[in-house]
């Protein structure tokens, strides 16, 4: 027992890995153990840009090198450890940005799709907030159709993706002096595609050798995911399903059920998600189901698309990204349905021990052993009822060996940008000051963004857990979305109770004031964007300075390890925001090159990396940079601290 314990923080995870080893099936936490990474590649010294390499440059041995040594480590080409290093980075970057912002383009599609009639099942749900995407593209609302109004939004959102000049539209979004700085530094990004690929041109053999070159392009590059591709998924995802609001939800293995049909929805599109959660309801299929024995369809979710059905319909959490595995492993699964990113191949090979029917549904991303019946969105409850119904023919099937935990935990998501607005301001007068205020007044000390992946090279969840109550008990509000979200969740954070229980004096009174949780989980990775609005609002509404970078707030992946989370921070740090990851640090082969990541971007750009693996250190690290914050606003002075009742939230004035 003791030996699980050390590989993760979550009970349930430790029982099913217990399961695993008895039952012989292979882990990502077993595999982790026996494949050790290449220590050159893990410093980003290894180039395989060419045929000539793989040229694997180590970093110096000695702090002083003379010009003879240094000569010496070079690639083939003669492509330095820097230029080395530079290129692998914002290689990653350009993975991450493609990433997300092909799910954008995506949900463009079928937003467009959907507008033109061509996608039945799906709707308009926001019309409030199709209205100001409408007038952020300049689209003409007067007394026009709201499908025609939408069919427009659509096209201009997708030929975003594209963009060959100019600049994205949502940049206009952020503090005028934070564009005015992008402008400068020549870094205002146009379509992320048209970036990605230049991103792709520069490190080819012979072009671009300049690692501060390079690392300009990688920046535009990540602008235009935050600023562009990420958020417009996230815009478009909201007016098709519906703005958040907080809601109660559960979390962790426990909300799997024995004598339901289980169902498991993983992946990051809610494209498919939103109609198997119709499709679930459908009459004929429930009648099917318990035809077959089960007393009905239980339905949860696995990383980010899990965090979408969760805020928008309270689909629990099965679990995040280290507990896909462990999921199959219950013996309770009838179907793992898959569409993209961070779906880890050896699900197939782990569900062919049970019964468990792999079902993969996107063209882009099948695999072998899995059952694959392609999503079409022009088709999508069509395509849905396929599905569920081979996840019900499965469910008499299950063999004798099902162990589900009983862990499970409760929790409260949905805290879009608009919700939070709201319950700060109120319904007439929604508005981000009560939180500025209580800035000043030193009730809270700061915010902070909490955010990515698990690494199974380190503890499962403890990272996040441990960062966020180090955080909170210093009165630092929290900020969270994807894998990190459901780490926090599943210890308590997630809760109002949390507020009393965990944070500072001043944060709590905030907290049980206003009846929101000390951590506020905004939804899926590719809704970091909704962070930046939040950011974006508390600049414009005054008191905290006029840009980003003057905000006491910091950022933070401490479980990274997809490109994603390289695209995120890079963005977050690009938009001034101080940001430290955990696990590993992708250029350490280069000083000169970590140095000017770590050290030169505050200067040009107001945020900066840092790298930090101890959660503790690293907290101390986000809250030093808050605590700097404060005190060049001259907020470290003594001053009443007045908590914001209702009646006071009433009398301020409207924005």
């Amino acid at each position: 027992m003791p030996e699980f314990a050390e590989k993760t923080l979550d009970p349930a995870s430790v029982k099913m890995l217990e399961k695993a080893v008895a039952e012989k099936i292979s882990t990502a936490f077993e595999r982790a153990e026996e494949m050790k990474p290449c220590p050159i590649g893990a410093e980003g010294n290894c180039c395989k840009n060419c045929g000539m390499g793989p040229c694997r440059v180590p970093a110096p041995k000695k702090k002083a090198e003379s010009a003879a040594e240094k000569a010496k480590r070079r690639g083939v080409c003669g492509a330095t450890a820097e230029t080395i290093s530079a290129r692998n980075f914002i290689r990653m970057i350009a993975g991450g940005a493609a990433a997300h912002s092909d799910h954008g383009r995506g949900v463009a599609e079928t937003f467009l799709a959907a507008a033109r009639g061509n996608a039945p099942g799906y709707e308009i749900k926001d019309e409030q907030k199709l209205y100001q995407l409408a007038m952020d593209f300049g689209v003409e609302v007067g007394d026009r159709p709201i499908r025609e109004i939408a069919v427009e939004v659509g096209e201009k959102a997708l030929a975003e993706f594209g963009r060959q000049e100019g600049e994205v539209i949502f940049l206009k979004r952020a503090p005028l002096k934070r564009q005015d700085l992008w402008r400068k530094l020549g870094v205002a990004p146009r379509g992320v595609d048209r970036e990605v690929v230049e991103i792709m041109h520069r490190t080819h053999i012979g072009v671009d050798q300049d690692y501060k070159n390079l690392l300009l392009q990688g920046t535009r590059t990540a602008l235009a995911d935050g600023w562009g591709g990420s958020m417009i998924a996230t815009e478009l995802q909201d007016i098709l399903f519906g703005t958040p609001v907080p809601i109660l939800g559960k979390v962790n293995l426990g909300v799997l059920k024995k004598d339901e049909v289980n169902i498991i929805i993983h992946g990051h599109e809610p494209l498919l998600s939103e109609m198997i959660v119709v499709a679930s309801q459908d009459p004929e299929i429930l009648k099917l189901a318990k035809a077959k024995g089960a007393k009905g369809i239980n339905l949860s979710g696995i990383c980010c698309t899990a965090n979408e059905i969760l805020m928008r319909h309270g689909v629990p959490l099965a679990g995040n990204f280290l507990q896909q595995e462990l999921a199959i492993v219950t013996g309770a699964v009838d179907a793992m349905v898959v569409d993209i990113q961070c779906i880890m191949q050896s699900i197939a090979d782990v569900a062919q021990c049970y019964h468990t029917k792999i079902i993969t549904t996107a063209p882009k991303a099948k695999i072998p052993g899995a059952e694959h019946i392609e999503f079409s969105e022009h088709h999508a409850m069509e395509s849905a009822k396929k599905i569920v119904r081979a996840a019900v023919e499965n469910f008499p099937r299950r063999g004798k060996n099902i162990d589900i935990p009983e862990e499970k935990t409760d929790l409260v998501a949905g805290f879009s940008h608009e919700t939070i607005n709201y319950l700060l301001g109120g319904l007439f007068r929604a508005s981000y000051r009560p939180l500025n205020d209580n800035i000043i007044n030193g009730r809270i000390r700061g915010i902070a963004g909490v955010v990515g992946c698990n690494n199974a090279r380190v503890k499962h969840d403890e990272a996040h857990v441990t960062m966020v109550k180090e955080l909170i008990k210093n009165d630092v509000i929290v900020l969270q979305t994807g894998c990190s979200a459901m780490a926090c969740a599943k210890a308590g954070l997630l809760a109002p109770e949390a507020a009393r229980l965990y944070a500072g004096g001043g944060l709590a009174e905030v907290c049980e004031a206003v009846g929101i949780p000390p951590v506020l989980h905004l939804g899926s990775c590719v809704d970091n964007s909704r962070i930046l609005m939040a950011a974006t609002a508390v600049v414009k509404d005054g008191g905290l300075g006029d840009d980003i970078s003057d905000l006491p707030a910091a950022g933070a992946a401490p479980e990274w390890m997809s490109e994603k989370a390289i695209s995120i921070g890079h963005y977050f740090v690009s938009s001034g925001v101080f940001t430290v990851f955990g696990v590993t640090w992708p250029t350490l082969g280069s000083e000169e090159l970590t140095r000017h990541l770590f050290k030169d971007f505050e200067e040009m750009l107001g945020g900066m990396w840092a790298f930090e693996p101890d959660p503790v250190k690293a907290a101390q690290l986000m809250i030093a940079h808050i605590d700097k914050k404060r005190r060049a606003l001259g907020l470290d002075k003594k001053r009443e601290r007045v908590l914001y009742d209702m009646a006071m939230r009433r009398e301020l004035e409207a924005v």
